[in-house]
């Protein structure tokens, strides 16, 4: 399993189009084998859910995601967990063992870039 957490450093970014990149954790047994972090290749309607697809990814996690870009990701059969916050390795974990839940919220709009999960 690969999970991708959106990243501004070793935070979960929030807002997942604009982050600096994603965090990419191979999970297998709920332990955490390795990790990586990929570039945002750059925020184009439809083209990261495809990205993140191709990187092998099963789940998002991310503090705001667009309707758009949840229901792309549900499509193509990727779990999506929105209202994420803190450090990245810290809600893997919490991802996991099953305490980190989506929170569903969406992103209606683009001029509060950064506080999607407020």
């Amino acid at each position: 399993m690969k999970i991708a957490i959106a990243s501004e450093g070793k935070y979960v970014s929030g807002h997942f189009g604009h982050c600096e990149g994603f965090t990419i954790y191979e999970v297998e047994d709920k332990k955490v084998l390795n990790k990586n972090f990929t570039p945002n290749p750059g925020h184009r309607p439809g083209f990261l859910p495809i990205f993140l697809k191709d990187q092998g990814a099963n789940v998002i996690i991310a503090g705001g995601m667009g309707a758009t870009a949840q229901d792309l990701f549900n499509e193509n059969g990727i779990e999506v967990v929105v209202g994420a916050q803190g450090i990245c390795d810290d809600v893997v974990e919490k991802y996991l063992i099953g305490e980190l839940k989506s929170t569903g919220s969406v992103c209606t709009e683009h001029e509060h870039e950064g506080h999607c999960n407020e």
